[in-house]
């Protein structure tokens, strides 16, 4: 019962919304809609909207075999080459106008790796050379660039200097790092490493795609984003993880110093998973050791404080928690308590939790209302609460698909 009302969803409501949302016209995939269900054709088209679109339609495609996703997904990647890429300095922008043209040029880490994780995907479904090479470039880039001895830096203006990072700082704060970015970054390169992994260098010789030199250029890079993998999962278990809490810090410093006392429910379940399936696509056993102590604690602390019996709360700020239910942060947490669950099945509270989250989402979350797709926030009552765009920069089908496609691919029913 619950793969096919999540598949349901995927095939009747997310994926039709977002193929209305496609313009024709000027590429790419209209940026703003909002929650009284009007679209804004000449609104600005964040990048960071546009690869998630291109990671979704790519990832329906591979998860259901229909073809028209693929073909939305061609029309994704070809904006993304043709508007959102620096030409001249590398990088993607932070935002496009309506009509395709560079609007806010600044360069963030964090954009730079969705552009990896969409890119990495398409290939994965395509074996579009070009667009691995793309998501290379990028790699490179983020790795000589936006990062330092310490960790991953933020925000740059379009020649690469660093800029203040107010597009991901919050809570009165001005943050040097962030974990979110350190997060997504690892997400990037394991879906980079995974698309191009093979068992060993005779494999890479013999690779149908590659010639023998390809394939051992390919080695080295897949070499150099492993290495980067592990380097990551040392940040998270040794630096961002606090063991008394058993949370991930947030924000920091230039120096990795903690700047508040905050733990965010939905990035801590999110990572729980994600770090594990970096583990998986990695294939280094004495990671996988190290790091599933870090999310089999993250995962038993959020179950523990971040749940309230229905759904999960958004975070809890200096002892404050923040009640307010977020479409992302719901779909994050009914996939990270099934990971959980399938790495322990003794932990049957975690599929409860997963199934009432799920009830939580189908009874409140999607948005009931002819031509819509989920509400992005809600009270605890499951209500509206800040009329808030049903399609932005930030609003995106990435989290709720994903959600959807790796219950089907888990196969995991109730």
């Amino acid at each position: 019962m619950f793969i096919k009302e999540v598949k349901d969803n995927l095939e009747g409501n997310i994926i039709p919304f977002w193929e209305k949302l496609r313009d024709n016209q000027y590429g790419g995939f209209y940026g703003f809609y909002d929650f009284d269900l009007k679209l804004h054709k000449e609104a600005t088209k964040g990048v960071i909207l546009n690869s998630r679109i291109l990671w979704f339609f790519t990832n329906a495609y591979t998860t259901l075999g229909e073809k028209e996703c693929l073909i939305h997904a061609k029309h994704a990647y070809e904006f993304l080459k043709k508007a959102c890429l620096d030409k001249e300095y590398g990088g993607v922008y932070w935002s496009i106008t309506y009509n395709g043209k560079p609007e806010d040029m600044t360069k963030h880490t964090y954009n730079q790796a969705f552009a990896i994780y969409a890119l990495s995907s398409y290939y994965g479904a395509t074996k579009d050379s070009e667009s691995l090479k793309l998501a290379y470039d990028l790699f490179e880039l983020i790795e000589t660039k936006c990062k330092d001895s310490i960790g991953y830096l933020e925000a740059f203006d379009r020649t690469f200097q660093p800029v203040d990072n107010e597009k991901l700082s919050e809570n009165g704060l001005m943050a040097s790092k962030t974990m979110n970015t350190l997060l997504h970054v690892f997400e990037a390169y394991t879906e980079l490493y995974r698309v191009v992994k093979v068992k060993n260098d005779e494999d890479i010789l013999h690779h149908p795609d590659l010639n023998a030199r390809q394939g051992m250029q390919m080695g080295v890079k897949q070499e150099k984003v492993g290495k980067c993998l592990r380097w990551i999962m040392d940040q998270f278990a040794d630096v961002l993880f606090n063991t008394e809490r058993r949370i991930l810090e947030v924000f920091f410093d230039e120096n990795m110093k903690t700047l508040s006392d905050l733990n965010s429910y939905g990035h801590d379940i999110e990572a729980s998973w994600l770090i594990d399936r970096g583990c998986e696509v990695l294939g280094d056993e004495a990671y996988t050791a190290k790091m599933r102590k870090v999310t089999d604690a993250l995962r038993e602390h959020i179950l523990e404080e971040g749940f309230d019996g229905t759904s999960l709360n958004n975070e809890c700020f200096k002892g404050e928690v923040d009640t307010t239910k977020i479409w992302w942060v719901e779909a994050e947490a009914v996939l990270g308590f099934i990971n959980g669950y399938q790495k322990d099945n003794s932990k049957k509270e975690y599929m409860d939790a997963a199934a009432k989250i799920w009830d939580f989402i189908k009874n409140y979350m999607i948005d009931k209302r002819s031509g819509s797709e989920w509400f992005y926030d809600l009270n605890k009552k499951g209500e509206p609460i800040s009329r808030k765009e049903i399609v932005g920069p930030w609003k995106c089908p990435y989290h709720n698909g994903r959600m959807c496609f790796e219950v089907i691919k888990r196969n995991i029913d109730w």
